[in-house]
């Protein structure tokens, strides 16, 4: 179950973020959402502090992978409260009832180009994995602290840092500030600022090519959370603390 913080915390971004969502009204919804991510991420770059950034290299990201996982485990207990038949996976009626709980105003289609922009397995049910990569754009959509006056937060502090600290990492590799990544950016993203820690061309990469899942030569926020969260690795039998609400 998720704590009462967590929940609360979710709630609060209810009217800003749906109000967003409900915008969406293209036939491509990949592509609309991903847009609106580009356009949020060019205005977290230039709401930055320019040269405040902890990476140096792909290396330095690599490093906080047990960090991200710890920061992120806090999300099991929201996603088995919604997880309502305990089948690992939450369908889309299952989806509208947790959306409504956490005072989403949202019709019923703006809820699925949700559900399908996070389903990207096309299994009809979105999966642990994949709640957390919902949760993280909830918190980018609806403005993560790239600015002294932001109060939004999904979740706890914890798990607030840790989805400012992945967002910081794509704004490291998006050196042209056009909220997207392409290969050339990354390379020169991964070995420029620390010569002592530049990362070999072929890791680059590869790790790239693993990002860009419709090989377009263009990595979107979503695609890059979906590939980082893969990285990290979570596994079903990881044990998270719980607290009953």
């Amino acid at each position: 179950m998720g704590t009462p913080q967590t929940l609360t915390s979710i709630k609060s971004l209810s009217s800003k973020v749906g109000g967003m969502l409900c915008c969406c009204n293209s036939v491509n919804r990949y592509e609309r959402l991903d847009n609106k991510l580009e356009r949020k991420m060019m205005e977290v770059k230039q709401s930055s502090l320019q040269g405040q950034t902890s990476f140096r290299s792909i290396n330095s990201i690599i490093l906080r992978f047990p960090r991200f996982k710890e920061g992120l485990k806090e999300i099991r207990g929201v996603f088995e409260l919604y997880d309502e038949d305990s089948n690992g996976t939450i369908d889309n009626e299952e989806l509208k009832r947790c959306l409504q709980k956490l005072q989403f105003q949202c019709t019923d289609q703006e809820i699925g180009d949700l559900f399908v922009s996070c389903d990207v397995d096309d299994s009809n049910g979105i999966q642990f994995n994949e709640f957390i990569v919902l949760l993280c754009l909830i918190h980018l959509l609806a403005g993560p602290s790239s600015s002294s006056q932001s109060t939004s937060t999904v979740g706890s502090p914890e798990l607030k840092a840790t989805f400012d600290t992945i967002i910081e990492a794509f704004l490291f590799l998006d050196k042209n500030g056009d909220g997207k990544l392409n290969k050339k950016d990354m390379i020169k993203a991964m070995n420029e600022d620390d010569p002592m820690e530049k990362s070999p061309t072929r890791i680059t990469k590869t790790r790239f090519k693993e990002m860009d899942w419709n090989q377009d030569g263009k990595v979107s926020f979503r695609e890059f959370l979906f590939s980082l969260i893969d990285w990290v690795g979570f596994d079903s039998t990881d044990e998270v603390p719980v607290t009953p609400i």
